[in-house]
């Protein structure tokens, strides 16, 4: 067996610091953009922010068009309704979102299905979908992050929820990734405590699962035309993801206590940005694999600082609950990066077994408020089989965890994961 020697990195051009997104203008001019299409959801549209960037923009010449009506946790219909939007109120020669990794993937959507034929199923991954490949290139896409966590801003990544199928899955290519994106801390000080812990989970798990990913020259060789943005672990992403988590060591509970401390916001915002830059290119494996189904599959469950409209657990939610246990699961295939990862988040942290990065988790998680475990959002053991399944049809992660992951590996990290502490 020949195994693979390449890896490949990949990012947009970043701009991040306070201010940042009033030079969005001038970046759009810098791209030929005349025409453009703001993209962004009801909670961030009514902090002003939208409104004041759109104004920005338009001082520069340019005509902004704008839909806020983005779900937070997009689905197959929500996103079929903004591309609509954006298909009947074109063309446009640019996109810009302004908002969480909801707006950001809305945007991604919007972006593919405005400027290629066919429809989402098209370009769903597999097996859910088709994963056809765009054919046609897309418009300059400029992404500016109102929450510190999904890294939307930096990946290939557009998530969603297929309706009818109860499944969270996504599209991944290349094309999909923005031109640029806007990181301005500013932005993030009006997110409740709920989304700051939430969102911060995911830049967690983004980091600690891209740096216990399958190494890079573990996998097969490929050919030039069979390479993923995912390429599994490698120097450039280990570098990003244990930056990450020094900096959440610091700022996460700080950022969580006490929404305007302008300092710690910083450091999660440049936290989130390292972890996107680390997970976009090395990829995250089980715990993300997992979180689908969880978010997928929700019945009752409304976390403060969401939408009450409906149940939803959010993404960097669903992403935790199973961490602890995913990751004791998974030591054994790297003890020295498990453990190595744990002191990174608490120096403190003592022992050298496979309990060590699941306490330092469980402590975090406890502290900033997330849910202790699965039975809190309405899980139990009658549901593992529904949510192995789930977890099964995202092969596109669970082939970047660092050894082969079963259904009876899976069921065995939802059973330890209904609670925490």
């Amino acid at each position: 067996m020949v195994t693979e020697t390449v890896f490949t990195y990949a990012a947009p051009a970043l701009k991040f610091g306070s201010g940042s997104s009033a030079e969005v203008g001038h970046d759009l001019v810098g791209f030929g953009a005349r025409r453009v299409l703001l993209v962004t959801d009801p909670g961030v549209a009514a902090t002003g922010h939208p409104a004041r960037i759109a104004e920005q923009v338009a001082a520069h010449g340019l005509t902004v068009t704008t839909y806020d009506a983005a779900r937070v946790e997009p689905t197959d219909e929500s996103l079929a309704h903004a591309i609509a939007f954006a298909r009947d109120g074109g063309p446009f020669d640019a996109i810009l979102a302004v908002g969480g990794g909801s707006a950001i993937d809305t945007a991604k959507a919007v972006n593919l299905l405005t400027t290629n034929p066919g429809e989402l199923m098209d370009y769903i991954n597999a097996p859910v979908g088709r994963a056809r490949a765009p054919q046609q290139p897309l418009l300059p896409l400029v992404a500016i992050p109102t929450t510190t966590g999904t890294g939307s801003e930096s990946t290939t990544i557009c998530v969603l929820d297929v309706l009818s199928l109860k499944v969270k899955t996504g599209i991944s290519h290349p094309a999909l990734r923005p031109r640029l994106a806007v990181v301005d801390p500013d932005l993030t000080l009006t997110q409740p405590a709920m989304v700051t812990a939430a969102a911060g989970m995911d830049i967690l798990c983004h980091a600690l699962e891209s740096y216990t990913a399958r190494w890079y020259a573990d996998f097969d060789a490929k050919r030039p035309e069979q390479r993923v943005p995912y390429c599994g672990a490698n120097p450039i992403a280990d570098m990003w993801s244990e930056r990450a988590l020094s900096l959440l060591a610091g700022a996460f509970r700080s950022a969580v206590r006490d929404g305007s401390d302008a300092a710690a916001r910083e450091q999660m915002a440049l936290a989130a940005t390292f972890a996107g830059l680390g997970f976009g290119n090395a990829g995250v494996h089980v715990p993300h694999a997992n979180a689908y189904p969880i978010a997928g599959r929700v019945r009752t469950f409304r976390p403060a600082g969401y939408p009450q409209d409906e149940p939803i657990v959010p993404h960097g939610m669903a992403v935790s609950l199973t961490a602890p246990e995913a990751f004791r699961f998974t030591f054994d295939a790297a003890p020295e990066r498990h453990l190595h990862a744990a002191r990174l988040l608490d120096p403190d942290a003592a022992g050298d077994g496979p309990d060590v990065l699941p306490a330092v988790l469980a402590r975090l998680m406890r502290d900033i408020g997330i849910p202790n475990g699965l039975a809190e959002v309405g899980y139990g053991e009658a549901d593992v089989d529904d949510l192995v399944e789930g977890a099964l049809k995202q092969q596109r992660l669970l082939a970047t965890a660092p050894k082969p992951v079963t259904g009876e590996d899976l069921a065995a990290v939802f059973r330890g994961s209904m609670e925490h502490w």
